[in-house]
């Protein structure tokens, strides 16, 4: 199971997590996990539902910064792009979302990845309605955004 997300903010209205999944149960040709293809995908479709553009901040993951993931940001004017510095998960609010989802899971049996995959989604699609929940995570990176003037 492999879960992508990204934590959106716009000044004036709450915050978002819009994410997706892919649930790998070890079939030929099955995706085992977001490669470029899907990590485009996800931004364009978070571009469609935002109606804005996008600045991402991301970390140093082989597909966020390779050529292919460059020229697909390059040529599009509505995503520009910053990469947090080489390690520093504590500057990452995904990692906070993570962490969080995490801590539910914990102590979970499940009969097999399908029913995992349903809990996941359960507790993202909870986390989406506590816009409360992801402004802490955002707090517990110290980062500070700035309004713009």
């Amino acid at each position: 199971m492999s879960v992508a997300g990204l934590i959106c903010i716009k000044p004036g209205q709450r915050t978002r997590l819009i994410y997706r999944t892919i649930t790998y149960h070890g079939r030929k040709n099955e995706k085992k996990g977001f490669g470029i293809a899907e990590l485009q995908t996800l931004l364009t479709a978070a571009h469609n539902q935002l109606r804005a553009p996008i600045v991402l901040v991301w970390d140093n993951l082989n597909a966020h910064v390779g050529p292919t993931m460059r020229a697909f940001i390059d040529g599009r004017p509505w995503l520009t792009a910053f990469r947090l510095p080489a390690y520093a998960p504590e500057l990452n609010p995904a990692e906070g979302v993570w962490a969080n989802l995490k801590g539910r899971l914990r102590n979970l049996a499940v009969r097999g990845v399908d029913q995992l995959t349903a809990i996941i989604k359960s507790h993202l699609k909870r986390m989406q309605y506590r816009p409360g929940l992801l402004d802490g995570i955002i707090a517990g990176t110290g980062l500070h955004l700035a309004q713009p003037p």
